[in-house]
């Protein structure tokens, strides 16, 4: 079975034609793949492309405790240069179908950045989901273990929890992110961003992601992030969003739909053994 392995600012995945599969990837093999000890090791896998109606490629994204993401900024970069590295696409834009939407992609000459149309931002409760009456979810408070947290809550294709604060770190993403993913609140658990703003025209964000845990990067949660801070009115259209693993350039319209751009870079590429699948974990 080839892979092939690329990263966005440090948020790493393992692309697989599914030509490659003689069948589906199981949950088990799914976990062995990502795990960084007993397979390859990465944030997530990418199968595709697929074929879709209503889109030149569709993608399936799954994160490395087996379950399947709706969508993902950086996976979509990541898939985009992989099509281009293909010589299935070249420097004109194409769109990319996922289970959280449709989004129009462009890989800039030379393959190292990739703009990806990531769609609309939308807060309504409804389509998050986030439990309780229909509203949009901005500046309520969860409290957990005894402490009040401020958030607001977004979705992309998928959900995320933008959490406000005047400092971020990483021991408090991943102290509070799993129980903030988690909490009864959302239905379907959800992303979660530490989000400090700088200025007007840049964030900084400390991530826990859905089904992958601490993060360096993420492209839909710097874009849920910014939407946000837009939203609120701290910050305008163009941001820059600072994480650990680098920047990403996001430009939020009026209606909140999100362009982003950003860096991809080719990891390595091989063929799993079928060895590594008569582990257990």
């Amino acid at each position: 079975m080839r892979f092939f392995k690329y990263h966005a600012l440090g948020n790493d995945y393992i692309v697989i034609n599914p030509a490659e599969l003689d069948g589906e990837l199981s949950s088990l093999q799914i976990r062995l793949i990502c795990h960084r000890n007993f397979g390859v090791g990465s944030d997530g896998i990418l199968l595709g492309p697929l074929k879709v109606e209503g889109a030149d490629f569709g993608l399936r994204i799954f994160n490395p405790d087996g379950s399947e993401a709706e969508k993902s900024g950086n996976g979509l970069r990541i898939f985009s240069r992989y099509l281009r590295d293909q010589e299935l696409v070249q420097e004109t834009p194409f769109s990319v179908l996922t289970p959280g939407g449709k989004v129009e992609s462009r890989v800039h000459p030379g393959g190292r950045l990739v703009t990806v149309e990531m769609g609309r931002v939308s807060f309504k409760s409804t389509e998050i989901p986030v439990e309780g009456l229909p509203r949009e979810v901005l500046n309520e408070t969860m409290v957990i273990q005894g402490i009040p947290w401020r958030f607001c809550a977004a979705t992309i294709g998928n959900p995320h929890c933008v959490v406000l604060r005047e400092e971020v770190s990483e021991a408090e993403a991943r102290a509070v992110g799993p129980l903030m993913e988690t909490h009864p609140l959302f239905p379907n658990r959800t992303n979660v961003q530490f989000m400090k703003i700088l200025d007007r025209s840049k964030i900084r964000i400390e991530i826990w992601e859905r089904g992958a845990g601490y993060t360096l990067a993420s492209g839909s949660s710097s874009s849920a992030a910014a939407a946000v801070a837009r939203r609120l009115g701290l910050c305008d259209g163009a941001i820059t969003v600072h994480m650990p693993g680098g920047e990403l350039d996001i430009k939020v319209s009026e209606d909140f739909s999100i362009l982003m751009t950003g860096p991809v870079t080719k990891v390595s590429e091989g063929a799993l053994s079928q060895e590594i699948f008569t582990q257990t974990l």
